[in-house]
């Protein structure tokens, strides 16, 4: 990584972030625990993995990250510990789809709050690749809507703008490690999720799924995606969870047959193609 520049170490981050989380509406679908027992198991397992991870890494000097972190760490706390709760029950009360393409417009929301707030406009490409996603988006949005649900939809949407808000706070600290904000953010969610959790229990296959989901899908990738941010502009790191929007509802279909439509088909085929070209230029030029 050493050898890399900060434009192929921030993608490649972004890309693996993503490609771990794609199974995480499908895990969320095989499980059978409530939707707040989800959220109180995405918090607390993923808090303690890396809460000891970064012990061993950093040991007392973790506390001092978090508390030189200031104002944004804070910020990220917050918007961190919302998009994990209204992801998972976004997902629980809508279509698989339908929740990944409200996600899908976290771009756009990074590219608008970047030029505002950081005077950092998307490139060209960045721009050019954001308006044909966000026509592909729309594509496969009036076909999904429909066999979806109001709430759910709109927990998306909420879920996008906590990644856009997210991402363009890691970026304006670069010269910060939010990554302690980001474990205290998943303590607050399993926190939360204790006001409203049934049960406790976890039996039978979801003794399996739920740990494997919690550290694959959700451990690896956020300290991932808190640190891209710091390399590339949040606009390109919120384009890769893009891929989710296709590779997510493909894995649910491929499993339990819960079934795209052939305009999430065609739009994800878009979405892929112009993430795939995007990256591709950005990395040679860098």
């Amino acid at each position: 990584m050493r050898n890399f520049t900060d434009q192929q170490k921030g993608s490649l981050m972004a890309f693996v972030a993503v490609m771990f989380i794609t199974p995480d509406s499908l895990f969320i679908r095989l499980s059978s625990v409530d939707t707040w027992g989800l959220v109180f198991y995405r918090g607390i397992i993923p808090f303690f993995t890396v809460f000891l991870g970064m012990l061993l890494i950093y040991k007392l000097s973790f506390f001092k990250i978090l508390f030189t972190s200031g104002y944004h760490g804070l910020i990220y706390i917050g918007t961190f510990s919302i998009t994990n709760i209204t992801f998972v029950v976004s997902i629980q009360n809508t279509n698989v789809a339908n929740t990944l393409v409200m996600i899908a417009t976290a771009p756009m929301l990074s590219a608008i709050l970047g030029a505002i707030f950081l005077k950092e406009p998307p490139d060209r490409k960045t721009l050019l690749s954001i308006i044909i996603t966000f026509f592909a988006i729309i594509y496969i949005f009036f076909d999904s809507l429909k066999l979806g649900n109001f709430y759910g939809d709109i927990l998306g949407f909420i879920t996008a703008v906590g990644l856009a808000v997210g991402a363009v706070t890691i970026r304006s600290a670069k010269t910060k490690n939010l990554v302690p904000a980001a474990v205290v953010g998943k303590l607050f969610v399993a926190s939360f999720a204790l006001f409203f959790i049934e049960s406790f229990a976890l039996v039978d296959k979801d003794l399996f799924i739920v740990p494997l989901m919690c550290i694959l899908c959700v451990a690896i990738p956020f300290v991932l995606v808190t640190i891209a941010p710091r390399f590339i502009p949040a606009a390109e790191v919120n384009l890769f969870f893009l891929l989710e929007t296709i590779i997510g509802p493909i894995w649910v279909w491929l499993i339990i047959k819960e079934q795209p439509s052939i305009e999430t088909l065609q739009g994800g085929m878009v979405i892929i193609i112009t993430i795939a070209v995007h990256s591709f230029l950005k990395i040679r030029n860098s």
